[in-house]
């Protein structure tokens, strides 16, 4: 089964397609050079360019489960093989000022031998890079090769505690020393399968809600380098999956889970230590909201409490509950907290009415006509006050979807956090839901203006009847309009905006994604960022799982 799952080195440029012999004949994946695939586009100008040369597999082969096999959407299925690279045919044309990769992150594997995972966030981590240059398309993916990764191929089993799957005891004995590297975080997993972030001084790192699960990586071979440790002694086991990074400074979460509250932490470039900015106390309980994300502003870091919070009981649980390690306490209300990136010091703290969000998209601070700061705006993908979201997530729900409108609803949700002593904020809609399906979540926007005020957001949403956000959205959160790029029965990954050197418009530029189509193959596809039109797609060799966030590395 190893063995014929094996890619060829061989290819016929000639004939612009690649010959895979070791695949059967209904697995076998082509590139044909001139082919326009889904939805008609008359008005462009079809340029094929950069025919594949020498695509070659790359590494040990993961040997697949029966579910593999079938020709479905590869969204839901396990990678093929650990490792692969090679250039891909372009149909359209690629802006030649984009010169970089892009590098997405995502479970990618979620079965050891013939045992199936339950969740989409419990697979082994899988690295994607789109490596743009010239017009032309060069593509790889392989395995972070995480210590839970290493034992599970290994021992042929779970070994740390993922998202939902535990290790299953040996005996008595065996399970109460689990239960003890529990507390100690030894049993923790580090599968690094939520971000990739490149620091202010060049490296890459691999990212998920462990501490230990920070992972560095080479941008260029999709090598994993070794762990990043934190050099400072602030401790905690868990931290936001989404830090703020940018060119000068690093910013993330520590959730307190014995005294419940949040750390703000920040790090310098070129530095392991994280420094002590500030600390919020929560205001509800029995423990922190989940902050898998945060906003900051220019001036200030926003700390969300949500009512759905940690729960130590689940966290103990060998069979994972409806809301896995967390738990829903609306009695116990929501809060938004404002604190001074330069003084740590609290400077808002108001309740708001009950949320449910992943990702927060950016937030900024608003002024009166003297320029003084009386709010500050945070925008974020709301799940409408529904954790129920969390188990329509599980791989089963994902993988045996019938038909049937079954995804929750979802808006951009706007916070608006008063800084005038008022104890309550507002949460509204940005935008009527129904610009975008009702469905919204995985959002990017151009990173010139992070913290800052901005009119334009990319994100995923929905063309229903559907079980998972299935259309690309751009979002005018000025013109209150939403445009949607829609490919019947794909499931795209999260739209990423790459702005255009010089580029004086906040959308001038493109949006790269990866599609998963309905045949069970795959391709890169680039939006222009202005229009929303496509203007270039590059079928993979074979349909890749699902991603999660990336990140942009630029040529030097």
């Amino acid at each position: 089964m190893a063995s014929s799952l094996l890619l060829s080195p061989a290819n016929t440029c000639a004939k612009n397609v690649i010959n895979v012999p070791r695949y059967s004949s209904d697995e076998l994946c082509s590139l044909p050079a001139v082919k326009l695939i889904g939805r008609t586009r008359k008005q462009r100008r079809l340029v094929v360019s950069n025919v594949a040369s020498k695509m070659a597999a790359a590494g040990a082969t993961v040997a697949s489960p029966p579910e593999v096999k079938e020709r479905k959407l590869a969204a839901w299925t396990s990678v093929r093989q650990e490792r692969w690279e090679g250039e891909l045919v372009v149909e359209g044309e690629i802006p030649k000022w984009l010169k970089g990769t892009y590098l997405r992150n995502g479970p990618g594997l979620w079965h050891i031998g013939d045992y199936n995972f339950r969740h989409l966030f419990d697979g082994y981590a899988t690295l994607v890079r789109l490596s743009f240059n010239h017009g032309r398309l060069t593509m790889s993916h392989r395995q972070v090769e995480s210590d839970a990764y290493k034992a599970a191929k290994k021992n042929k089993k779970l070994c740390y505690r993922e998202f939902s799957e535990v290790p299953k005891p040996d005996n008595f004995l065996s399970y109460v020393g689990e239960l003890a590297s529990l507390f100690s975080g030894a049993s923790l997993t580090d599968n690094a399968n939520t971000g990739v972030v490149k620091l202010g001084d060049g490296r890459v790192v691999c990212l998920t809600e462990t501490i230990k699960g920070s992972i560095v990586i080479n941008p260029d071979t999709l090598e994993t380098v070794g762990k990043f440790e934190y050099e400072d002694s602030l401790g905690c086991l868990i931290h936001s999956a989404h830090p703020i990074v940018t060119d000068s400074e690093f910013l993330t979460l520590l959730p307190d889970l014995i005294n419940p509250g949040y750390v703000v932490a920040r790090m310098e470039p070129g530095s392991n230590e994280r420094r002590f900015v500030g600390r919020v106390n929560c205001r509800g309980g029995p423990a922190p909201g989940w902050v898998h994300s945060f906003p900051v502003t220019e001036h200030y870091v926003i700390v969300p409490e949500m009512a759905l919070r940690y729960c130590a009981q689940n966290l103990l649980r060998a069979e994972p509950s409806p809301l896995y390690k967390f738990e829903w306490h609306p009695q116990s209300r929501a809060f938004m907290h404002v604190m001074c990136k330069s003084s740590g010091k609290i400077v808002a703290s108001v309740e708001v009415p009950l949320y449910v969000t992943f990702h927060f998209i950016n937030a900024y601070e608003e002024r009166d006509e003297d320029g003084r700061v009386t709010a500050v705006i945070a925008d974020c993908c709301e799940h409408n006050a529904d954790p129920t979201i969390l188990d329509k997530l599980r791989l089963q729900n994902l993988r045996s979807y019938n038909g049937e409108d079954v995804l929750p609803d979802a808006r951009v949700g706007r916070f608006t956090i008063p800084l005038d002593g008022s104890p309550y904020g507002k949460l509204e809609a940005a935008l009527d839901p129904n610009e975008h399906g009702r469905g919204m979540d995985m959002c990017s926007f151009n990173p010139s203006f992070l913290g800052k005020k901005y009119r334009y957001a990319y994100a995923c949403g929905a063309q229903r009847p559907c079980n998972f956000p299935n259309t690309l959205t751009k979002i005018d959160l000025v013109g209150k309009k939403a445009k949607n790029w829609y490919d019947e029965g794909s499931i795209p990954s999260e739209p990423f905006f790459v702005a255009r050197p010089g580029a004086t418009e906040e959308d001038d530029g493109v949006v790269i994604s990866m599609i998963s189509d309905k045949n069970g193959q795959g391709y890169a596809l680039v939006l222009d960022g202005s229009t929303f039109e496509e203007i270039a797609r590059a079928k993979f060799p074979y349909g890749l799982p699902y991603g999660l966030h990336g990140c942009w590395v630029p040529k030097k």
